[in-house]
């Protein structure tokens, strides 16, 4: 993408610039391309047409614009309206206040931010960059875990002064941020101030340490995180989660309880239920053990739609998991006699 962005805009200036700068020095792939040029809409389009991808302007207020593409790459073109010294004076780490010429030469670095980066210290432009734009408290923390620097003294007093603006961001930027961070990131955040305005906790992060970010954000946020836009899916992983309570005993009938009540994240919610190795080792023999087609079909038992058709299917599945019955002959007995109950 450097190559394709050194043609679409030779002899014009432009400058790479923030993210994209720190991680060539660091020796780390190349996903996202920040250039700084006069006119970005123009540039933006232009790189489309060359390249492909989806130009659309990222903020109407600030002029900037990205190019998009399918395999999670952008290209964002800002706007450069004075000089490189005054556009990285407006960012926010020492370390994404370095550019250099898009066409090649010596980096600009006015605030020191190469020889933070050689130290691996994470250090704020200026005293004002998280009322500018507080989530930067978030993007602090994450840079810090994510590039394992450490943030100077200065930097972290400003974020602790600052730490109850960290709810003002939208949802959407929090939630990216929170995404990427790792057990320790989610430490960090509470030994700074920020996690709790988020309504977060680290009681139920311990024994989560290496799971997936989706489990850690269910033990860190609990019933708290519907408050942050998680898709749908991440919202029923962690209600099934949630309501998890582990069976007395792991025979096939509580199994298959259990797992009626938390599929498809049945062996997630046995682990953060604190059930042990055992019931999860039996969800998995259970899930091999699961029949290919049902006894039984609603059609089949001559009843008018309505929830005693889900009643009776279900009686039929957990008896036949429990291995009490095992043909169809021996379902339609079951159902019968239930009937029979439910009707007397």
């Amino acid at each position: 993408m450097l190559e394709q962005a050194q043609e679409v805009l030779a002899g014009e200036e432009a400058w790479v610039v923030g993210g994209a700068v720190r991680d060539e020095l660091l020796g780390r792939p190349l996903v996202d391309l920040d250039i700084a040029c006069r006119a970005p809409e123009e540039a933006a389009r232009r790189f489309a047409r060359r390249m492909g991808g989806a130009p659309f302007p990222l903020s109407d207020r600030h002029g900037a614009w990205r190019v998009a593409y399918r395999d999670g790459r952008t290209v964002d073109f800002t706007p450069l309206r004075d000089n490189i010294e005054a556009d990285l004076a407006t960012r926010d780490f020492t370390i994404n206040a370095v550019a250099r010429p898009l066409e090649g030469g010596e980096p600009v670095d006015p605030f020191g931010g190469l020889p933070d980066l050689e130290r691996r210290v994470l250090r704020a432009v200026g005293p004002d960059i998280f009322q500018d734009d507080p989530l930067r408290l978030l993007r602090a923390v994450r840079l810090e875990d994510e590039l394992d620097l450490r943030m100077d003294e200065e930097t972290e007093r400003l974020i602790r002064e600052h730490a109850s603006l960290v709810e003002r961001p939208t949802g959407e930027r929090v939630l990216s941020e929170l995404q990427r961070l790792s057990s320790r990131g989610f430490r960090r955040l509470d030994q700074l101030g920020l996690l709790a305005p988020l309504g977060g906790s680290l009681e139920r992060l311990s024994g989560f340490e290496d799971a997936d970010i989706e489990m850690r954000l269910v033990a860190v946020f609990g019933e708290r995180l519907s408050r942050l836009p998680v898709s749908n899916q991440l919202r029923r992983y962690a209600a099934a989660l949630l309501r998890a309570e582990p069976p007395a005993d792991v025979s096939a009938r509580s199994v298959y309880r259990f797992r009626r009540g938390t599929e498809p994240w049945a062996v997630d919610a046995a682990r953060f239920a604190g059930a042990g190795e055992e019931l999860q080792r039996a969800i998995e023999e259970a899930r091999r053990r699961d029949p290919a087609e049902p006894l039984l079909r609603g059609d089949e038992l001559g009843l008018p739609p309505g929830p005693e058709i889900g009643r009776l299917l279900a009686l039929v599945e957990e008896e036949r998991a429990a291995g009490t019955i095992a043909t169809r002959e021996e379902a339609l007995e079951l159902v019968r006699r239930n009937q029979n109950v439910t009707d007397s």
